[in-house]
């Protein structure tokens, strides 16, 4: 039983989480919605501002999250399990954090009580991205930001 003093996220490992508790660690910033490409030969990744179809770009939430799978047949359900071997979760990505030990960055909702912060912190791919259905290639749209941390406006 967590309390206020432990929330949930110190106490509760991810793979014994509910539902409820594994969906709260997502911040929404959209980042693991934006398309990347990896090179055939040299298995580099990279980035794009290129965002899921499904993805309302000024929000970062799902507009078909219940039915994306349908929609979106490369579209992942994390679990706890696959966490480590992925390599294109943002750095300061909750699941990733929680699978390293680490805590939440201090500009999580879970921790602010303000799903702006994600916004405030640069964490967000809120404005920042284009549909993939307004977008050209991908390669034209290859940047860095997703793959680095968040700058909390307190400098934490």
């Amino acid at each position: 039983m967590t309390s206020p003093s432990h929330p949930f996220w110190k106490t509760v490992p991810l793979a014994d989480m509910t539902t409820e508790q594994w969906e709260s660690l997502c911040d929404g910033c959209g980042r693991c919605c934006l398309h990347k490409l990896r090179d055939d030969e040299t298995e580099e990744l990279y980035y794009t501002t290129v965002a899921c179809r499904l993805l309302d770009v000024k929000t970062c939430q799902c507009t078909d999250y219940p039915k994306r799978h349908r929609k979106v047949q490369d579209c992942i359900t994390l679990t706890p399990a696959m966490i480590p071997e992925l390599d294109w979760l943002p750095p300061d990505c909750a699941y990733k954090r929680l699978s390293e030990g680490r805590d939440l960055p201090s500009w999580h909702p879970l921790i602010t009580g303000d799903p702006k912060t994600v916004v405030e912190s640069g964490a967000s791919a809120s404005g920042r991205c284009i549909s993939e259905r307004r977008a050209g290639a991908l390669e034209d749209y290859i940047v860095d930001w997703p793959a680095e941390p968040a700058t909390p406006p307190n400098g934490n």
